[in-house]
């Protein structure tokens, strides 16, 4: 029930993932539509808004060991029409009972793709990853809060995990790969092995990764964080 929950403030969820050199996104498809969301929900009365955001992914992803980053709160007068948002979602409505003001939570959390599955909600029929360079126009205002996740992202690109988004194991090019992927722009490879190496975070295996078109190179794991 909705008296369960607080009225007008939701949690929007940007969950990223990485596969074939490739930023993607998890999107929700409406039931009986083409129309395209983001994950998301209201926040229950006795929860805080943290454990809400946790849910709201968990419950799309499947996983419970998760990276999540509070990165903005949308709250803008006019966000989007309302009336116009839920005759695209082919939701019946009463224009009185919209709400005069709609505030979101924006939270993004770094997964690694191959471990999520997707998992739609009640009032969807496909939950899917999408490549940043092709997403459909989608409902709200979820574009525009993709992009602030990730222009988010990018700008605390060395203080965030994004070790999430990789297998445990992975190559520096690789790494360097993911980088660029979400930077947008190449980066030099010499200068890239040097500073992560320098910065101390990884830890060497003793397995190559084979079946690269040159030497095999070395396979990395971040190390583990040390305790506070």
């Amino acid at each position: 029930m909705m008296t369960d929950y607080i009225r007008a403030l939701s949690i929007d969820g940007v969950i990223f993932g990485f596969h074939e050199n490739e930023l993607k996104v998890l999107l929700l498809r409406w039931k009986g539509t083409d129309e395209w969301s983001l994950p998301g929900g209201f926040i229950r009365m006795q929860e805080s808004v943290d454990v809400a955001a946790q849910r709201v992914v968990q419950e799309r992803t499947g996983l419970t060991q998760l990276y999540l980053r509070q990165f903005h709160v949308f709250g803008d007068v006019n966000r989007y029409d309302q009336v116009d948002v839920w005759r695209r979602a082919g939701l019946s409505f009463d224009e009185r009972d919209m709400w005069p003001r709609a505030i979101s939570i924006g939270y993004y959390a770094l997964v690694e793709y191959s471990k999520v599955e997707p998992t739609p909600d009640h009032l969807t029929e496909a939950c899917a990853w999408w490549s940043l360079d092709t997403l459909p126009n989608l409902l709200f205002d979820h574009n525009q809060i993709i992009e602030v996740a990730l222009q988010s992202l990018r700008k605390e690109l060395n203080e965030q995990p994004i070790g999430h988004l990789l297998p445990e194991a992975f190559s520096i090019p690789e790494l360097q790969r993911l980088h660029e992927t979400i930077l947008g722009h190449a980066l030099d490879a010499r200068n890239f092995y040097k500073k992560t190496i320098a910065s101390g975070d990884l830890e060497r295996l003793p397995e190559r990764r084979r079946g690269t078109p040159h030497k095999a190179p070395f396979l990395y794991r971040f190390r583990p964080l040390e305790p506070v």
